[in-house]
Formats: C-alpha cells, structure tokens, sequence
C-alpha cells in the first residue's frame, strides 16, 4: 500500500454518531478502509478530523490523495433539540406575528393534560411587523415601505439578534417585497447576521410552515455555518483540500455552501445516508421491498422500502424529541416542510440507560450515555448498565474488546453493575435480567418497525429486515421474529455502513415554483411554459456551482389535489411523450396515486395544480461504479464462548468471522463478530452469505 501511494485515490465518507464516528476511505481500487472511533460533542469537527488522520496514517496514505468527502452530520438536528440555535428574529407581514404559536391547533398525543406547546424558536418580542402587503394574485395591495425596516433594525441590534427570518405574505407568488427587504437588511447588518428568505427557503403556500421552515432555517444557520467553517478549516490544515459534500435529508449530496444557506435541508442527514445505503445494496441482492433498522448508541431509526425506493415526506417536525413521523403525529414539533426520507426515531440504543420508572417498572433508554462516559463495560466512570452491558452479560459482545480492539471491554464490570442495579430489585439472576433488558429493547425498536409499516396499510411479513448499525445486527433477528418476519440481511461493514452509502448518494436539489389554479383552464402549452421557466432557474443555480448542464438529469413533479381538498400529492409530471398532451398525463398519474392513498379516486372531478417542483440529480460515476464490498473466504479458527439465550440457558456457542460462511449454511446459535460489528444468531436462525457480501439469515417462523 505504502509503494502505491502516489497512485491510488480516496472517497471518504464521515457519519457523526452519538456515542461513535465512523470513518471509511475508498480507494480508486475498490479497497475499502474504516475506522470507528468516539464522537467528540465538544467539537464534532475534531473527530472527523482525528478520525482521518488517523486512518491515512494507518493505510499508508496521505490527506493529498483524498478527492473528496462527504458528510451525514447530527449538528441541525442536536442544535434544535437541545434548544442551542440562534437567537433569532422574525420579520413578517403585520397580523401574522403569532402564526407560529396559533400553528395548527394539533396535539401529538390526544386527553394528554400535561401537554406543552413548543417555545417557538423566535420569541414574541423578537417578531416584527410590517406594513407591506402582497395579494395571493402576486399583485402589490400595500407597498413596502422601507422606513419600518430601518426602525426594526434599531431593536435587532439592541436585542443582540444572530439571525433574522424573512416570510413575508405571498412571497411564494411575488418576491419582490422579501428580495428588498434581504437587501437592505444585507446593507444594515452586520455581515455575521445570518439572513433567511422563505422565498429562497420554501416558496409554497401555507403561512404556518413556510414561516417555521423558514425560522428553523435562521435558527440553525449561524451553528451550521460556525460548524462547517471549522470542519473546512481543519481539514485544509492536515492538507485535505478536496470538495465537501454534505447528505441532506432527501438522500442527495449538497455542497457545504449550499448547506450553509439552507441548513433545514440537513436536519435528518445522518439518517437518510443509511437508508439510501439500504435501498442500494438491497436492490443489487434482489430485495425489492425491504424494511431498514439502523441501531447505533443511542437512538435506532427504521425506513421502509418499496420497489427499491425509499419512502419520502414533507411532513416533517423537528424538536419534539424523537421523532416517529409527523403524518401519523403532529403538534410535538416545530414544522419542517422540506423533502425528508421518512424515517422513525426511537431512543433506543446500546448506550440506552437501564433503570426503572416511578412506578417500578424496567425501562431501557431513551435517556443514553452517550460517547463519554458510555456504558459501564467501557470502564471510563459510568455506574449505571446500558443495553450494551447487558449485551456483553448475555456473551454476545466479545468480553475483551471492540472496534478491532480500539475499545476496551470490562465485562465483569457489566455484570456486576446489572446484577446490583437491575438483577437484586427483581430477584433474578444477570443474566435473566439481561434477557429482560433486551425484550424491552426489541419492543422499543418493534414499534419504530411499526410506524413505517403496519401504522401505513404495509404488512411487514411481506417485508425483509435489513439491519445494520454497532448494534443493529446485535438485536435484528428479535425484532424480526416479534414481527413475523422471516428474512433478516445484514451488509458487508454494518457498523459504518452509513457512512459507506454516503458515498453512493448524488448531488441532488429540489426547486419548487407556486402555481396556484384548476388545471381545467390550464393549457398544455402553459403547462409546459412554467416547467421550462423552473428549469432555467435549475440550470442556473447549478451551473453557478460548476455543473455542466449535460451531467444533470431532471425530474419534473406536480403537487394536485382535487377542487375542495386542503392537502395535495406530488406525482410524476413527464414531459409529453408520442404527441400525447402532458396534463392527462399528469391527471392519470394523480387519479393512481390518490386510489393508493386513500383507497379512491374520482377521475370526473377537477384537479387544481398548486406547484411545480423539479428534482435534480448531477450524475455520480464515481458512486455508481463503485462496488467495495467483498468477502473472502476465513480460515482461522472457529473460536466459541458462553452466551445465554431463551429458553436455552447458557451454552458455548462458535464464534465466526463473516468469511466463514462463505458457501456455508450454518444453523444457530452462534455469533458472526467483525470489527465494526456483531450478528447475534439464536437458535431457530440460519445464515448464509450472498454474492454481495451479505449475510442472510432465514427464520424458522
């Protein structure tokens, strides 16, 4: 490696974790190189960087030879939950200042008396009015007058404001009243007050969210650019001076200017990375339609996929803790409406807290312990047992150490802490107080699997579990028999693979244009006149980024709804294809998609175009021709050691490496132990491996 140096190129990937970062290199080769390593909270940047280092140095390479990372951060989502964003200010059209605390009357949780409505994110002495006023027609009914600006000035400056968000009424259809706004503001303002436009944000109809997203976008936008700056900063001191990309919540890539200024878009990068990872290595093994479980340390997230694609929403709400999809639960959050992969949230993970509730029962999480001190076992001050504690009291985490022995195992430390904690309070033994844990723990994550699939008309027995993440594997195939599901894959490098399908993802955007009225008096001429002038906005932005207008391929999406409803569906909107015109097109589409909606559709009735989008994607070659998985066939020793099971008691079991079943068909229990990650096998379970490195383990259900 160290001879070919000069020779070889990398792709790196980083995925910032709670308790880890995960770091992998590609090579021009195909070689795939990775590290875990624990996450820095008190500055994300620095673990990345370490993490790089560290892992050149150990391939023999240097920061040169790095042609590019790509980026899933936790920073958007962290800043709003822990409430540390920026102090921010509204400027808004006068009798809009409480459109964020009116919202929409929703509660997540019904007869709930304790319920609280979220702190809106700009305080009501931090919202000001203007005169200015613009009809839905985008005709000017009251002009802005520049004066009241200036005098909302004076208190932004004396109320140490950071960031300012602009949503102006009906700025979707006209822009011109929030453009000269953000022009005079820019001239007034400090350069270091960040600035945030909804025109530029969410040009779509509904005040409430397209006043949230916008505030959301302000709130985050200092921490983000502060965060990016430094991660930029750090890595052009070690000599990386290659593009960064950062995933955003669709699954696409945005350059980290573009994050910069459009920080909502990344609130959910770190989850998304896995699931587009999911949907791709899923689809090359044949799996069209899968369920993803990514469990790290301290939150699991799962995702449905359907004829190989990715769910996706834009009803999204951040901060209501974990999040479990806001089409099913609204009112818990601040609204979001941007292109999310739908993906539920639990706090369940391996640094998960056990402890028992006021009414003494066993709970497990969400509260964790994070990176630093982490769980009990790692021996670094924690007293009280984790789900990884019980996992290595049960014999399914190796006893000495993880992460290719970069992480130290103090089992006996576990054992102990559970047995005074746990196994004393309910007279059991550890190891049947640990069986309990995890029983808890697949329940928790039983419900995530849930709110993807049986919560939405989908069975998941027709489903296969695909399941990666530290501890995924580590509890998959419980989860998998509680749901009557009877296939489990678990990819090649489960622990990073996250990180690992970052770089599969393309640069991707979505430009939106409002277009309010009945397609009945809607031509196709005019129809196609408003996707061309969206388009030319498309080939400008990413032309300004340094695209070429031959790498980028363009979808184009309607959002409809039949006359009378309140919400829309955005469906496919082809151009028209065989002198067929395009609007019938675009009906057929929308009458399917709303029969699979909403079990009915009534062709008859008329259908209101409300926007235009266009999605774009600039061709990756480099993403689609990589393949970095391979396996080799292992010949070491099978070693074994005691695990404990249900309804099996404590056995030896053989512990393999994934080479090992290369052309096998073993049966468990056993465990499948790599460097990122373990797969525990119980007894009714068996595993092989596929073409693609996958392990598949069938159930006897």
């Amino acid at each position: 490696m160290r001879n070919e140096a000069r020779e070889i190129t990398f792709r790196a990937g980083a995925d910032i974790g709670g308790t880890f970062t995960d770091i992998v290199l590609v090579s021009s080769t195909g070689a795939l190189f990775k590290r875990k390593q624990s996450s820095t909270p008190d500055d994300y940047s620095r673990g990345i960087a370490e993490g790089l280092e560290a892992l050149l140095h150990e391939i023999g390479g240097t920061p040169g030879q790095v042609t590019e990372l790509v980026h899933a951060t936790t920073v958007a989502t962290n800043t709003i939950l822990e409430g540390k964003g920026a102090r921010t200010a509204l400027i808004t059209t006068r009798g809009f200042r409480d459109v964020l605390e009116i919202a929409r009357l929703r509660v997540p949780r019904l007869y709930d008396l304790g319920y609280s409505k979220p702190t809106p994110l700009a305080l009501r002495r931090h919202r000001f009015e203007l005169s200015a006023r613009m009809r839905a027609n985008g005709a000017i009914d009251t002009q802005l007058n520049l004066a009241e600006l200036d005098g909302i000035v004076g208190a932004i400056l004396r109320d140490k404001i950071e960031a300012v968000a602009v949503c102006l009424l009906h700025s979707y259809v006209n822009p011109a009243h929030e453009i000269a706004v953000r022009e005079r503001l820019a001239e007034i303002l400090p350069a270091e007050i960040y600035i945030s436009c909804s025109c530029d944000v969410l040009p779509e109809i509904r005040e409430y969210e397209r006043t949230s997203t916008t505030v959301v976008n302000a709130y985050l936008g200092p921490i983000v650019r502060s965060y990016l700056g430094a991660l930029t900063g750090r890595l052009r001191s070690m000599g990386i001076k290659c593009p960064v990309r950062i995933m955003h919540s669709a699954g696409g890539l945005m350059t980290a200017e573009a994050a910069i200024q459009k920080p909502a878009y990344i609130i959910e990068s770190g989850p998304a990375a896995g699931v587009i990872a999911g949907a791709h290595m899923a689809r090359l093994a044949g799996y069209r339609d899968v369920i993803t479980v990514d469990m790290g340390g301290t939150t699991a997230k799962a995702a449905i996929i359907e004829a190989g694609e990715p769910a996706r929403t834009t009803e999204y709400e951040v901060g209501a803790g974990i999040n479990v999809s806001s089409k099913l639960v609204k009112g818990g959050g601040h609204a979001v409406k941007l292109p999310f992969i739908d993906v539920s949230e639990i706090g369940a993970g391996g640094g998960s807290l056990v402890g028992f509730d006021s009414g003494g029962l066993l709970t497990v999480g969400p509260e964790s312990a994070g990176s630093v001190p982490g769980p009990v076992c790692y021996d670094k001050g924690n007293e009280t047992p984790t789900l990884t504690d019980a996992f290595v009291t049960l014999g399914y985490l190796s006893p000495v150490a993880i992460a290719g022995g970069a992480v130290k195992i103090n089992a006996r430390k576990a054992r102990d802490a559970l047995d005074a904690t746990v196994a004393r309070q309910i007279g059991r033994s550890p190891e049947e107080a640990a069986l309990g844990i995890q029983a808890i723990a697949t329940a928790t994550m039983s419900r995530a699997v849930k709110a993807v699939s049986t919560y939405r008309g989908r069975d998941p027995r027709e489903f296969a579990l695909f399941a990666f993440g530290g501890n995924g594997p580590m509890i998959a195939i419980e989860i998998a028999k509680t749901m009557g599901m009877k296939t489990v894959i678990v990819p090649p490098s489960p622990g990073v693979f996250s990180a690992v399908g970052l770089l599969f993802s393309s640069i991707e955007h979505e430009f939106t244009a409002a277009d309010f009225g009945s397609l009945t008096n809607e031509t196709d001429e005019r129809f196609e006149q408003g996707f061309l002038q969206l388009e030319a906005r498309v080939f400008a932005a990413l032309e300004a980024e340094g695209y070429d207008r031959e790498a980028l391929v363009l979808e184009r999406y309607s959002d409809l709804r039949y006359e009378g409803q309140a919400y829309e569906l955005t469906v496919p909107t082809p151009a028209s294809a065989d002198d067929r015109p395009a609007i019938p097109l675009a009906l057929d589409n929308f009458n399917a998609e709303h029969k699979r909606t909403y079990g009915h559709a009534v062709p008859t009735n008329p259908v209101e175009l409300v926007s235009r989008r266009i999605k774009v994607r600039v061709a990756n070659e480099e993403a689609e021709g990589a393949d970095p998985w391979s396996v080799v066939v292992c010949t070491d020793p099978v070693s074994t050691r005691k695990a404990t099971f249900e309804g099996l008691g404590q056995v030896d079991v053989p512990v393999i490496r994934r080479g090992h079943l290369v052309g096998q068909h073993r049966k468990g229990p056993m465990i499948v132990e790599e460097y990122d990650s373990t797969l525990v096998i119980p007894p009714g379970g068996t595993a092989t491996i596929d073409r693609f490195g996958n392990i598949v383990v069938e159930l006897d259900i």
